[in-house]
C-alpha cells in the first residue's frame, strides 16, 4: 500500500530519543564545567598560572570541534551506538586521568584529546542530527530540547561540582562524575540502539578516511559553495555571541557593579538562553528554520548593541534577557537549516563541519572582543564591533532564505 504523502515519520519512541539525546548531551558537557570550577584550587594546589588551567577548558572545546567532524562521519557510518557509547566513556576515563595527574601536559592532553576530541565530540553534533532523523513536523522543538543539554549542563552540574569540591576536594568531584557518568550512560545508550524511523542508512561506500562530499548541486548551486556560505554564517554569528558571554562580568564591573551581581547578570543571559533555546524550537516548526534564525540572530544583535548602550545594573539584567533569548535559537537553527538543504545520509559530518565553525567563532569572539577593548579601552566598541559581525550574518541568511524561496518556487513551476 502506498504511504499517504503527507504521513509523518514521527513516533512517540522519537520522544524517547529526544529524552535520552539531552541527558547524555547535559552529562557529558558537565566536564567543562568541572574545571571552570576546579580551576583556582587546581592552579593553587599545583602552583600553576591559572591560564594554564583554563587552556585545559580551551583546548577541550576546540577539540570538541575538530573531533566533531570525525565522529559526525562515524555515527553516519555504523550509527549512534558505539560512537556514543565511546565518546562517553572516554570523558569517563579523562576525567580519572585528570583527577590523578600532577602534569601539566597530561592535564592539557586529557582535555585536549580525551575530554574533547574523542569525547564530547561524539555528544552534541551527533546526537542533535540524529534527533532530525527521527522527526519531520515537529523537528525544531525536539532539536531545541536536545540543545538545551548544554546550557542545563552548566546550570545542575556547577553547583555540584562546587559544593563536592568544598566538602572533599577536588579530585573526588572528578572521580565521583566518572562514576556516575558511566553509570547513567548504560540505560540511555539502549534507548539509541533503535534505529529511525524506515532504519538506518548508512553513509554510501568510500574510500577510508575520505570525507563526504556534499551534493553537487543545491539550490541550483555547488554543494560544497552553499555549505561553505553557512559555515561562514555560523563563524559570523558566533564571533558576535561568545562577546557578551566572555565580557559581560568584565563589563559589567568595569561599570561599577559588585562582581556577584556581575556573575548573575551572565546566569541571567544564560538562563534565558534555555528558555529561548525551547521557544525557538517551538516557533521553528511553525515558520522553517531560515525564519527563526533571521528572527533570533536580530534579537542577538540587539542585545549586543544595548549591552553598548545601557550602564545601570535594572538596563543591563534586561539586556542580559533580551540577548538570551535571542541567541538561545541561533544554533538549533543551523541544525533545521543544513537538515533542508542536505540529505539525511552524512548529515552527521557535515553538522560536525558547522558546528566546527561555530567553535572558531566562539573562539575569536571571546579574543576579539579583549582585543578591542585592550586597543580602545571600551567594552561599547567592543559589542559595536560584534554587533557589525551579527549583522553580516544576518544579511548572508537573508540572502540565502531568498535563494531557497526562489529555488522552491521555481521547482514548484516545474
Amino acid at each position: 500500500m502506498t504511504q499517504p504523502r503527507n504521513a509523518s515519520i514521527e513516533t512517540p519512541y522519537g520522544w524517547a530519543v529526544v529524552a535520552a539525546s539531552f541527558s547524555l548531551v547535559a552529562i557529558g558537557n558537565a566536564a567543562l564545567y568541572a574545571t571552570i570550577v576546579a580551576l583556582k584550587p587546581i592552579a593553587d594546589e599545583f602552583d600553576w598560572p591559572r591560564a594554564w588551567v583554563a587552556l585545559g577548558y580551551s583546548l577541550a572545546m576546540l577539540g570538541t570541534g575538530i573531533g566533531g567532524i570525525a565522529m559526525g562521519r562515524w555515527t553516519d557510518r555504523v550509527g549512534m551506538f558505539v560512537p556514543v557509547a565511546t565518546g562517553m566513556t572516554m570523558v569517563a576515563v579523562g576525567c580519572w586521568v585528570i583527577s590523578t595527574t600532577s602534569s601539566i601536559v597530561v592535564f592539557l592532553l586529557t582535555h585536549a584529546v580525551l575530554v574533547g576530541l574523542v569525547g564530547n565530540a561524539a555528544l552534541y553534533g551527533p546526537l542533535v542530527a540524529n534527533t532530525t532523523r527521527w522527526f519531520d513536523r515537529r523537528r525544531g522543538i525536539a532539536v531545541g530540547i536536545v540543545a538545551c543539554g548544554q546550557g542545563v549542563a552548566g546550570a545542575i552540574w556547577t553547583p555540584v561540582f562546587r559544593w563536592v569540591g568544598e566538602v572533599a576536594g577536588w579530585r573526588v568531584a572528578y572521580i565521583g562524575f566518572a562514576v556516575f557518568l558511566l553509570a547513567a550512560t548504560v540505560p540511555l545508550l539502549l534507548v539509541l540502539r533503535r534505529p529511525p524511523p524506515g532504519g538506518f542508512v548508512p553513509a554510501p561506500a568510500r574510500v577510508r578516511g575520505e570525507a563526504a562530499p556534499p551534493p553537487a548541486r543545491v539550490l541550483d548551486l555547488p554543494g560544497a559553495a552553499v555549505l561553505a556560505v553557512v559555515c561562514t554564517a555560523i563563524v559570523c554569528c558566533c564571533i558576535a555571541m561568545s562577546m557578551p558571554l566572555v565580557h559581560t562580568v568584565a563589563n559589567a564591573t568595569d561599570l561599577g557593579h559588585a562582581p556577584a551581581l556581575a556573575a548573575q547578570m551572565l546566569s541571567v543571559a544564560l538562563g534565558c538562553a534555555v528558555l529561548g533555546r525551547l521557544a525557538w524550537g517551538f516557533v521553528s516548526d511553525r515558520i522553517g528554520g531560515y525564519r527563526t534564525l533571521l528572527y533570533s540572530s536580530a534579537g542577538q544583535a540587539l542585545g549586543l548593541f544595548l549591552f553598548s548602550q545601557v550602564d545601570s545594573a535594572a538596563g543591563l539584567f534586561l539586556v542580559a534577557a533580551v540577548f538570551g533569548l535571542g541567541y538561545g535559537g541561533v544554533v538549533p537553527a543551523y541544525v533545521l537549516i543544513v537538515r533542508d538543504l542536505f540529505p539525511a545520509t552524512g548529515i552527521g559530518q557535515r553538522m560536525g563541519v558547522v558546528l566546527l565553525f561555530g567553535t572558531i567563532g566562539m573562539a575569536l569572539g571571546g579574543w576579539l572582543g579583549a582585543r578591542v577593548f585592550d586597543v580602545t579601552g571600551s567594552y561599547s566598541t567592543a559589542f559595536m564591533t560584534g554587533f557589525a559581525f551579527n549583522v553580516a550574518n544576518l544579511i548572508i541568511v537573508h540572502a540565502l532564505s531568498r535563494r531557497r524561496r526562489r529555488y522552491s518556487a521555481a521547482f514548484a513551476v516545474a
